[in-house]
This record gives structure tokens, C-alpha cells and sequence, in this order.
């Protein structure tokens, strides 16, 4: 396992990062195919096994059992001060209008109760999971600085928004004297590349670790176009994504498998490679719920992808309109 500095900062991340919205009791929120708590431990401490020290989730999974799970089995399972320990904010966690968003009452009692569930002091990252057009930038980033004055969280993050929000955000904390964030956490992957026309750039020029969600595309890269599966199904926001250009995505798909047939790989692990040799990615989250979506993630680290067949991946691509925020 490789470990990355993220952005500028000096935190180091694993390569692979644990997605873990996929674990959570299933009765909780949106999430149906969730794994509840006794499927989700073996999970997390093999991925632990096999280097990887750095788990994403956010307060909204499964109604915040997700950090619980998580919380729990790391404190079991590993040393706290050795793993990287991130989480997100901004979805609806309680009735009434100040229930959810980033105003400065919403991060300040959402940063509690996430270190409560996560059964910690402090988060490695703190993320805002998306923006809040009701709320003044300013007064969102000056309560993530005092989040981080506070020993709350170490650093902060964003996710999935447009690029003039984010150099607004970086700007806004640059003039109030406030911390900057470190991360961005966009989707980005062979379906959906339109964050290189903005946002990877930007971050690039400023020294931003970007941390890709949904890299094979909720499984789309990974098996036959037409195959169904549980998720796939039951996730309500998986069925909002990929569904423009069907048939270039189609496309896409099958070069995935084309070149994964030709290595003698999964698709799995040729996805993965394509999102860890683009320049600005440095480590892809990747859910699991089954042991070989694990072990696929980490041989991912060894495939290097020729010029031949990154264009071969590349080639289908059509633009298409920015979707997931």
C-alpha cells in the first residue's frame, strides 16, 4: 500500500480509500442495501489488513449508524492515531429548518454528534458534503475554522460542487484569515470525466488532494451493461447517475472489459487504474460489500495502464451534463 500526501497538507492518506455509506443498518435512511453491523466489521478489518488506513462516511449514512459501525469496529481494530478518520456534513439529520445545511448551529451541534457516534475526540476530515446556496459562505468557513481551533477535526474537505463555489470557499477563508480546505470529493470516473474541465485544474494549481467518489461508476465498469444488482435497484440516487449517453457509456463499459480480458484482470482493477493515473486524483474511495471488491481495490495499485489502452478507454467519451451534485 502506498500512502499519499493529500494536497499540500502534510496528511498522509492510503492510496485506496474505504468508502463507508455500505455499511449501516438497512432500516436506517436510503440506503436498503446497506450491511448491517455483523457483516460490516470483517469488512473493515481487512481492509485494515491490507494497508488501507483511511475510511470516508458521513453522518447521513443510514442515519448516522454508518459512523457508529465504523466508530465501533475501528476502535477495536486499530490504533487511532494510525488511521485517517473522515467524515461529512450538510444533510438533513433532524427535523426543522435548522436540521441541516451549513450554517454555523448545524455544523456546530453535526460535528458533536458525529464525534459522539464515531466514538472519538476528533476527525482526520471534516468534509462539506455539498453547498448550501442558503447559507453565506462566510459564515460557513469561519465556523469550519473554529471546528478545527477546537481540536475537532484536524483538517476540512469539500465535495461536489461547482469550481467557482470552491475557489469562492478557498477565497472567502483566505481573506478571513480561516482554515482552507485540503480535499475535494467529486465524482469522477471513465462515465463521468467532466471534473477535468474545471475542477481538477483548479485543484491542481492550488495543491488540492482530490478523493473520487463512485470511481467504477456504482458498478457499472465492473460487470455486464444489462446486470442488475441489489444496489443497483434499491439505490435511489444510483438511479439519478448514468443515464444520459447510454450508449457511449455502453461503450465505455466494454473497452473496461476489453482491456481487463486482454490483462487477465477484473474490470474492477482496470477502472480503478485509469482514476489513479489521472494527475490530479490521489486516492479513490471504493465501497465493499464483497470480500473480492476489496482485494480488487488494492491489486488495482499494481496495474499500470499503457498509452494503447488508456486511449482505447478514453476514446468513447461524450460530454455530458454535470450530474450528483
Amino acid at each position: 500500500m502506498d500512502y499519499i500526501r493529500l494536497g499540500n497538507s502534510g496528511l498522509q492518506v492510503s492510496a485506496i480509500t474505504l468508502g463507508c455509506m455500505s455499511f449501516g443498518v438497512p432500516d436506517r435512511g436510503s440506503h436498503e442495501w446497506s450491511l448491517p453491523e455483523e457483516q460490516a466489521r470483517p469488512f473493515i478489518q481487512r481492509a485494515l489488513e491490507l494497508g488501507i488506513t483511511t475510511f470516508d462516511t458521513a453522518d447521513v449514512y443510514s442515519d448516522g449508524t454508518s459512523e457508529e459501525i465504523v466508530g465501533r469496529a475501528l476502535h477495536d481494530f486499530a490504533i487511532r492515531e494510525e488511521i485517517v478518520l473522515a467524515t461529512k456534513v450538510h444533510g438533513r439529520m433532524r427535523p426543522g429548518p435548522n436540521g441541516s445545511g451549513l450554517s454555523r448551529g448545524h455544523i456546530m451541534s453535526a460535528i458533536d454528534d458525529s464525534l459522539r457516534r464515531l466514538g472519538t475526540d476528533y476527525v482526520d476530515l471534516y468534509q462539506i458534503h455539498r453547498w448550501d446556496p442558503r447559507t453565506p459562505i462566510e459564515e460557513t468557513m469561519e465556523a469550519l475554522h473554529d471546528v478545527v481551533r477546537a481540536g475537532k477535526a484536524r483538517y476540512i474537505g469539500a465535495s461536489s460542487m461547482w469550481t467557482w463555489q470552491f475557489a469562492n470557499a478557498q477565497y472567502t477563508a483566505d481573506l478571513g484569515g480561516w482554515t482552507r480546505f485540503v480535499s475535494m470529493q467529486d465524482q469522477y470516473n471513465l462515465i463521468n470525466r467532466e471534473e477535468e474541465r474545471e475542477m481538477h485544474p483548479f485543484c491542481l494549481d492550488q495543491g488540492i488532494g482530490v478523493l473520487p467518489w463512485s470511481p467504477l461508476a456504482r458498478g457499472r465498469l465492473t460487470r455486464d451493461w444489462d446486470e442488475r444488482t441489489n444496489r443497483s435497484e434499491t439505490d435511489q440516487f444510483g438511479r439519478t447517475l448514468y443515464t444520459q449517453r447510454e450508449e457511449g457509456d455502453r461503450a465505455i463499459a466494454d473497452g473496461v472489459a476489453s482491456v481487463a480480458q486482454a490483462r487477465g484482470v477484473s474490470r474492477a482493477q482496470v477502472a480503478l487504474a485509469w482514476v489513479r493515473q489521472q494527475e490530479a486524483v490521489t486516492s479513490p474511495i471504493v465501497g465493499a460489500t464483497k470480500q473480492h471488491h476489496l482485494d480488487d481495490a488494492v491489486a488495482s495499485l499494481d496495474l499500470t495502464l499503457t498509452d494503447d489502452e488508456l486511449a482505447e478507454l478514453e476514446a468513447p467519451y461524450v460530454t455530458r451534463e454535470v450530474e450528483g451534485f
